[in-house]
């Protein structure tokens, strides 16, 4: 049987240990653990700096394993929930020790209740108050993504149930090698500096025929003695990530400049005032970055005082606009509530309350009137000096205020740090276009009571110039002039002297910085779990260790089968001889 044991021992020592160790190795390479897989959209969540303080998403790299709110417990695990079921006590804790976290948007925010929406937009605010380490990503909702989430948290149910019924090590053991996981991989996505960041800047004014300015010109000259009323708001571009929020004060704008264009135009309704209207894509997240250089350009103070050689002198500056021309500068801030649009008050926000027989007080009065005769709606006045220790200004007119321009906000909040402010959530359209006709109706009325001086209240915006919820709805989707000119054309078709300007950071000490790595792909493999790798390691470990033994120890084992082999055979021959014997002394 053993009798070419030798060259049986030969082809050991040959290539054939080679073969049994190769064996486990390819049997690794061509494993595939993954069970199946699915790709997203996804935004990674903003990342900006504002005065050298950095806010937003400070990471991108992401390759984990997913884990639901409630069994992450690493930086090796990536959180996987629902934006509506993630608590800000739950965001504090993942920021600080998970790896990353995806958070899958709800399907629809307008049906929520009023409680659930308020827990959105108080989640933003606490997302966004500080930079976060770790790599955040937003998922529109997607019915897969769900299923995926929910197969994780019920996976996660079923093993707590199972733990609390198997009683041995053995049993717990093998139920995690079996049990199934998720991979998150995001691909495409970088966080550096980006080199076109800014801030695009248009203005355009309305004046009256014989005051027209050349084409091309600032209108803007100091010669130039027609009062002049500022209108400005802001587009925002972005917010918890990379979309656009609801943008009603840039619609309300727009259709201000559509309404007092066709005013302007009525030889018999010339006003005295000059309109100028301005728009920058810079808000409260920027902390109007836009208007500060707008300002800078266009207003400065009566004197400057500069030091040359230790001595003080005075120089003068010639100045786009002058104080005494300007009346008064209207901002528009929040003048409709993503969220809960209902028809509520509105509020008139001012640094310094407005002296008695001035024109910001005359307006005020304007506007109290003819928002009860209108809409039935409460206007209030709310003082609140400016803090220059803050890092961020409270509203748009502060910066005005600081160059010593009678400037007010006109919003929907009574107060500046309402979190309703920052959300990128918003309601349905029509509730969203109610409250903004409204309101907008409301400002067109007290401004054109007050530009063409008319004491009793009255109903100027009617029949063909009554604002429709289609105006209002044709500018309330607004996108960024850096994206496409439908701006500019807009501002071109309406006022004069239309100009755009761009706010670019300086390249040693930027005032602002945006980041590229806005949009990746989000890949999510359903894997066996990291204990099962670990599991296989070890079997194929003892697996070798077995084969090196035998080969290490073959002609031992070989002496060893032959020896025993050898003492059988004689017991065997014995065995058949007794068997021959008796057998014959039977037949006999």
């Amino acid at each position: 049987m053993f009798e070419d044991a030798e060259n049986f021992a030969d082809i050991f020592r040959g290539g054939l240990p080679y073969l049994l160790i190769a064996l486990p190795l390819f049997f690794i390479c061509s494993a595939n653990p993954v069970l199946a897989s699915s790709e997203f959209s996804v935004q990674r969540m903003s990342q900006f700096d504002v005065n050298g303080v950095a806010y937003g998403c400070r990471a991108s790299a992401l390759s984990l394993e997913a884990k639901s709110l409630y069994t992450w417990s690493t930086g090796r695990h990536c959180v996987v929930a629902k934006l509506q079921e993630l608590t800000i006590e739950q965001f504090r804790d993942i920021r600080q020790k998970a790896g990353g976290l995806v958070i899958l948007l709800p399907k629809n925010v307008s049906a929520m209740s009023l409680e659930e929406k308020q827990h959105l937009y108080l989640l933003e605010q606490a997302m966004l108050a500080q930079p976060n380490s770790i790599p955040i990503y937003f998922s529109a909702y997607n019915a897969e993504l769900e299923r995926i989430i929910t197969d994780i948290t019920r996976t996660t149910r079923d093993n707590e149930a199972g733990k609390a019924q198997r009683s041995s090590a053995a049993s717990e053991l093998f139920a995690t090698i079996s049990a199934n996981g998720y991979q998150v991989i995001v691909s495409g996505a970088s966080h550096l500096a980006s080199k076109n960041s800014k801030i695009p800047i248009i203005q355009g004014e309305l004046t009256s025929s014989s005051k027209i300015l050349k084409q091309g010109e600032v209108g803007l000259e100091s010669g130039n003695k027609q009062p002049l009323i500022i209108v400005t708001a802001h587009l925002n571009t972005f917010g918890l990530y990379h979309d656009y929020p609801l943008n009603a004060d840039a619609a309300v704008l727009m259709t201000l400049a559509d309404l007092f264009s066709k005013m302007h135009n009525t030889p018999n309704a010339m006003p005295k005032y000059r309109l100028l209207f301005l728009l920058t894509e810079s808000g409260t997240l920027l902390n109007f970055q836009g208007i500060k250089k707008w300002l800078d350009e266009n207003v400065q103070l009566q004197e400057d005082i500069v030091s040359i050689t230790g001595t003080l002198i005075a120089l003068k500056k010639p100045n786009n606009i002058k104080k005494e021309n300007v009346d008064f500068v209207l901002c528009l801030d929040t003048i409709t509530q993503s969220l809960n649009a209902d028809i509520g008050n509105l509020y008139m926000h001012v640094s310094k309350p407005p002296k008695e027989g001035t024109a910001m007080n005359d307006f005020f009065k304007l506007l109290k009137t003819l928002a009860e005769l209108h809409g039935n709606v409460t206007v209030d006045g709310v003082h609140k000096k400016i803090n220059l220790a803050d890092q961020q200004l409270a509203w748009e007119h502060e910066r005005f205020s600081m160059k010593r321009l009678p400037a007010f906000t006109i919003s929907a909040l009574k107060s500046p740090k309402e979190p309703v402010r920052f959300t990128i959530f918003k309601d349905s359209d029509e509730q969203l276009i109610e409250q903004t006709q409204q309101h907008a109706k409301i400002i067109a009325e007290s401004l054109a009571h007050y530009v063409y001086g008319i004491q009793e209240p009255n109903e100027i915006f009617a029949d063909t110039l009554q604002i429709s919820k289609k105006l209002i709805k044709s500018y309330l989707y607004l996108k960024s002039a850096l994206h496409n000119n439908d701006l500019k054309n807009a501002f071109e078709k309406y006022l004069k002297n239309v100009k755009i300007i761009y706010d670019k950071p300086d390249t040693r000490d930027p005032d602002f910085l945006f980041y590229d790595g806005k949009e990746a792909r989000l890949n999510v493999y359903h894997v066996k779990p990291a204990v099962f790798d670990l599991f296989l390691t070890i079997l194929i470990c003892a697996y070798l260790a077995t084969v090196y033994f035998i080969i290490q120890y073959f002609p031992a084992i070989y002496d060893t089968v032959c020896k025993m082999t050898k003492t059988q055979a004689p017991q065997t021959l014995n065995n058949s001889h007794s068997t021959s014997n008796n057998t014959k002394s039977k037949i006999n």
